[in-house]
């Protein structure tokens, strides 16, 4: 007798495959539908029998009669909810990549904002005192044996040098491969001493006041965004609202801040932005502690920085390194040369102690 199992859900009985018929006690009572479990309830979408008890679900007699089979059913999807709702099929399409917008070129004009100005600052600046003593008739005091700030000249003011010709260099250092010259001369040494002790190659006058390079304040600045706005603040006290400013342009930013209690010294930030803003939308204000920027984005995206970093050439590079080191060699203080005839060189003898000298018995 050839028997095989049935496999269809709910039934699981052996049958006889010559009494297949589908009528009567050998037909195969079955649940033709699929199982679903849904809110803890387990049942069938044939017959809606459902129960919270799974062997209560496993043993619900099936809801309809027939043939058995020895096909195994294949797995349904995951049914879950109402089963009688009706399901509207919902068809997401991706929104169209908008294209990337040009960006506007780096020398684009830039435009002088119109700060809105605090009171407090006005009141800090008002109160600062008036520089006295160091300046007479706007020229600045010369003290007698002040050297000459010209490249290459070792005169020290005095009435009857202050008229004379300054024996100058008035390139720039250039320090290239082992190699140290003057650009405007290019007498090429290895010696760094032997380059600071040439003599200038052109006359002038001399200059004994140093100019102000207005680049010695330094402050700290910082910027967040939002998704349309990027907010730049520069913390500063006692600026002076009246000759510092703000220039922008839709891919550059440039602060420029004036400190009257530093001598006039300067902060001068020129940042070339990573995204690109509308000018017309931006606001600014100084106020007694910070002045802050508030910019509108082009575009409404993310940035991943403020800034896009200057590329420095190596040759600008060289060429301030080589200023810094003959500043730094024009400051250092010269050394009087040490003679040794000075130096007492006559050996000194030496004695025991009487307390030493004396002899234990």
């Amino acid at each position: 007798m050839a028997v095989q199992l049935c496999y269809n859900r709910g039934c699981g009985q052996q049958y006889d495959i010559r009494k297949n018929t589908g009528e009567g006690e050998a037909a195969c009572r079955h649940h033709p539908g699929d199982p679903y479990f849904h809110d803890a309830y387990k049942g069938w979408s044939c017959c809606q029998n459902k129960s919270t008890d799974f062997t209560t679900f496993l043993n619900t007699p099936g809801c309809s009669t027939g043939k058995h089979s020895n096909v195994k059913p294949l797995n349904p999807e995951k049914i879950t909810g109402n089963l009688t709702k009706e399901v509207e099929e919902v068809v997401e399409t991706r929104p169209p990549i908008q294209p990337e917008a040009t960006r506007p070129p780096a020398d684009s004009p830039l435009v002088r904002l119109k700060p809105t100005v605090a009171a407090s600052l006005v009141q800090a600046v008002a109160a600062i005192p008036q520089p006295t003593g160091e300046e007479e008739g706007g020229e600045a005091v010369v003290t007698e044996g002040e050297a000459c700030k010209n490249n290459g000249c070792k005169a020290a003011y005095s009435k009857e040098v202050a008229s004379s010709q300054c024996t100058r260099h008035p390139g720039y250092p250039v320090f290239h491969e082992g190699m140290k010259y003057w650009s405007c001369c290019q007498r090429k040494t290895t010696e760094f001493q032997q380059f600071m002790d040439q003599e200038g190659c052109d006359l002038g006058s001399h200059k004994w006041v140093a100019d102000k390079t207005g680049t010695e304040v330094q402050c700290r600045y910082d910027w967040h965004q939002t998704a349309t706005h990027v907010t730049v603040a520069v913390y500063a006290k006692k600026y002076d609202p009246e000759t510092s400013y703000l220039e922008l342009s839709p891919v550059r930013l440039v602060i420029h801040l004036v400190f009257p209690a530093e001598n006039n010294n300067t902060f001068h930030l020129d940042l070339q932005l990573k995204g690109v803003v509308e000018v017309d939308g931006a606001v600014a204000s100084m106020l007694g502690t910070k002045l802050e920027l508030k910019m509108k984005k082009a575009e409404s995206c993310s940035w991943a920085k403020l800034d896009i970093p200057k590329v420095v050439s190596k040759e600008e590079k060289e060429k301030k390194e080589a200023l810094n080191l003959v500043e730094m060699a024009n400051a250092a203080p010269l050394v009087d040369a040490l003679d040794l005839d000075d130096l007492d060189l006559t050996p000194q003898g030496f004695q025991l102690s009487d307390a030493a000298k004396t002899k234990v018995v």
